[in-house]
């Protein structure tokens, strides 16, 4: 870990045992977010489904152009409808071995690019890098207000 990289707690879901709420929300030096209406912030909270968990990791499969990006609509879609929050992207834990360790998946220009641990990652990603390395999560989602949300691997959505 580098000197900017701080751990993190990695949680567990309801059937696995209690749950540790981590410190995401407060960062040092992060403008507080833009609160958002209740039950919008609600829905963001709901389990992801496994046809959704599985569409966003088939999004780094190395499909084609084509399919990423009707696969990339397809996962806007079901953010939308499902969650009324379409996140920018979100940072994972890379398994295609060194030099790289974690990827950034961004919806909107589908754009899959693989970091090296000592390659910056671009803002606003950046601060679901280490959770994302834990390996605790299948995937951090990242949106627009600063909001970040670590999903792990049976759907359940970490509150900050």
């Amino acid at each position: 870990m580098g000197n900017t990289e701080r751990p993190r707690r990695i949680v567990q879901s309801a059937q696995q045992g209690p749950r540790i709420q981590p410190g995401l929300g407060a960062q040092r030096g992060a403008a507080p977010a833009n609160p958002a209406p209740a039950a919008l912030r609600r829905e963001l909270y709901t389990p992801r489904s496994r046809k959704l968990l599985d569409a966003v990791g088939r999004l780094d499969a190395g499909l084609d152009e084509q399919a990423c990006r009707s696969l990339a609509e397809w996962v806007r879609e079901q953010y939308t409808t499902a969650y009324g929050s379409v996140p920018l992207g979100f940072v994972a834990r890379c398994y295609l071995g060194p030099p790289y360790v974690d990827h950034q998946l961004n919806l909107f220009h589908v754009i899959v690019r693989h970091f090296a641990p000592a390659e910056p990652m671009p803002e606003p990603f950046s601060a679901a890098r280490m959770l994302a390395r834990s390996g605790g999560y299948a995937y951090v989602e990242v949106y627009d207000d600063g909001l970040i949300l670590p999903v792990l691997d049976d759907g359940t959505v970490v509150r900050p």
